[in-house]
């Protein structure tokens, strides 16, 4: 007969697999996930969309004048239209009336519309010959704006730019714009006759008017 002594072997042969996978469990348990790679490039073209809209919102026309209708519709060509001079306005005024032009200048330029407005003691070349940097104003301009005052008609450099103004746009109807302040009727120069003012007299100086006859002329550029 048999001996039954040889069976207990098996059970020390089942032991050692289970005591691998103890061991696997366990090290499997105490592993750290891996991180996943961070991909500097996803971030650097997420910057970089946003960066291009921005540059696209600067540098197109088109979106700076969306705020104001009634230039929306404007050509924004470099050759031709609103942008073919560097400013929309030229302001012509005496000495003695610069915080009045000051004044107008900052009511055009912070309007809906941003006017460029182009005044001669801020933005004339420091050195120029004065002849010289008033044609380079009048021919730089869509419109002139003249601030005829009691100093205006005195003046002898306002005269001369009145005048300039009238011959180099002679059948420009609009882009001329006298403002008359400070004077009556009676006083307006009969060089400009020919042509409506603006009254000065009102609340707001003329100021509003002044606008929307700049904003009309530049939309007849289109």
């Amino acid at each position: 007969m048999a001996s039954s002594t040889s069976l207990p072997a098996p059970q020390s042969q089942s032991k050692k697999p289970l005591g691998k996978m103890a061991d696997w469990f366990r090290q499997a348990l105490l592993k750290k996930p891996k991180k996943m790679p961070v991909n500097p490039e996803s971030h650097s073209s997420d910057d970089s969309q946003s960066a291009s809209q921005d540059s696209h919102r600067l540098s197109n026309p088109n979106s700076v004048m969306s705020s104001n209708p009634s230039l929306a519709h404007m050509d924004t060509s470099s050759s031709r239209g609103r942008w073919s001079k560097d400013y929309d306005v030229c302001v012509c005024h005496s000495e003695e009336d610069l915080t009045a032009a000051q004044e107008l200048v900052a009511y055009l330029e912070s309007s809906t519309a941003s006017l460029r407005c182009f005044l001669q003691l801020r933005d004339a070349t420091p050195g120029g010959a004065i002849v010289s940097e008033l044609c380079q104003a009048l021919s730089s301009s869509h419109c002139r704006v003249l601030l005829i005052t009691p100093g205006f008609l005195h003046d002898p450099w306002c005269k001369y730019q009145m005048l300039q103004a009238l011959t180099e746009a002679p059948g420009a109807e609009g882009c001329t714009i006298p403002l008359l302040t400070g004077l009556t009727r009676d006083a307006y120069p009969p060089e400009l006759r020919f042509m409506y003012y603006v009254d000065g007299r009102g609340p707001d100086r003329g100021f509003h008017q002044v606008k929307e006859a700049v904003i009309r002329y530049l939309q007849t550029l289109s």
